[in-house]
């Protein structure tokens, strides 16, 4: 965390932010500066808010997923009740939410409006 090194200091935040509720953690936190462009980037994730992490969509990279954005899918799904397969690569935009299933969001691909299943890997 003391690191001259930006990205450093990021990945130090966001580690010490998920273990936050040690004491050691929040000291070490409070004790951190981050300049405003940085502690955005820091934020980026999600990791200092509140909510439990497994009630939370995240993508491959571990950023947060927010209903309206777009994911681009990084391995072959067949959809459930369709013959489509989406193909690795392909851009799913606007997607949805789905609140009961964090390895779930919704989407359009084709035209058609489904669930896709996704892991985090």
């Amino acid at each position: 965390m003391w690191s001259e090194v930006t990205p450093v200091q990021i990945v130090s935040w966001r580690m010490l932010n998920r273990l936050k509720n040690e004491t050691w953690a929040a000291d070490l936190i409070d004790q951190m500066y981050l300049d405003d462009d940085n502690l955005e980037w820091a934020k980026a994730t999600g990791d200092h808010l509140d909510s439990d992490a497994d009630d939370m969509h995240r993508d491959s990279n571990g950023v947060l997923l927010r209903t309206g954005d777009s994911v681009t899918l990084i391995k072959s799904l067949d959809v459930k009740g369709s013959q489509i397969n989406a193909k690795i690569g392909t851009v799913v935009k606007n997607i949805k939410i789905v609140s009961e299933n964090t390895e779930q969001i919704e989407g359009k691909i084709e035209g058609q409006s489904n669930n896709y299943s996704y892991k985090i890997c």
